[in-house]
């Protein structure tokens, strides 16, 4: 059985209409990053945050998974493999197409949108509608200067991988651009699968440039046929 790690970034999702987290103008859908992702941020001006959040979660509705991610929920259901998503993105297309094809779901380094949590407990439950500024809640987002989320089991896969995809990653947002290191550490063959080169190219044994659906489908169909 084979070993799989495969990381994805904001460019898997583009294609469905879900807007890229930063702009070429450093803005995030208008809005400076310091301002929607930071815990200053959101201490600074609750109300501003909250209703950010709160319209990129009803946005949801309006996008649907797309080739690559059914291509990598297939994947992911092989059972003549051992796969772990890892995703950037805080949206749940993966999680959808992880359902329809019956795979164990992807792990969201840096949270989940339908998601909230507790500001004082820390407690974690699922949330589908707008939150409340009124209400003890924050969205369930790993925002600049916060520890993405489960990285020790991160780390374990990656030891232990034998392939390493890199899938619509810019690579210039750390841990996650490390992966790819500690992945050929572990003697894994790394790919990379980009519209464009990421920052770290170099490091990966196989570039494969071309739109997530296009690349991501013909990948995955040659590692299953």
């Amino acid at each position: 059985m084979s070993r799989i790690v495969i990381l994805t970034g904001a460019g898997i999702s583009a294609e469905s209409g879900v807007p890229t987290f930063r702009a070429s103008d450093g803005l995030w859908c208008g809005h400076r990053v310091e301002a929607v992702a930071t815990p200053e941020g959101f201490a600074a001006n609750p109300a501003l945050v909250q209703d950010f959040y709160n319209q990129r979660r009803r946005q949801l509705a309006e996008v649907q998974p797309n080739a690559a991610h059914h291509a990598l929920a297939r994947l992911a259901a092989d059972p003549a493999h051992e796969v772990l998503v890892v995703t950037q993105n805080v949206d749940d297309l993966h999680d959808r197409a992880h359902r329809a094809a019956g795979a164990t779901p992807p792990l969201h380094m840096h949270g989940e949108l339908l998601k909230a949590r507790h500001i004082v407990t820390g407690a974690v439950q699922d949330w589908h509608s707008d939150i409340p500024v009124e209400l003890d809640l924050r969205p369930h987002i790993v925002w600049f200067g916060e520890m993405p989320l489960e990285m020790d089991r991160i780390e374990r896969a990656l030891d232990a991988c034998d392939l390493f995809l890199s899938i619509g990653t810019s690579g210039n947002v750390y841990p996650a651009a490390g992966f790819v290191s500690a992945a050929k550490h572990a003697g894994a063959h790394t790919v990379e699968l980009n519209l464009e080169p990421s920052l770290g190219h170099s490091l990966f044994d196989k570039k494969i440039l071309g739109p997530a659906t296009q690349v991501v489908p013909d990948y995955i169909e040659r590692l299953l046929s």
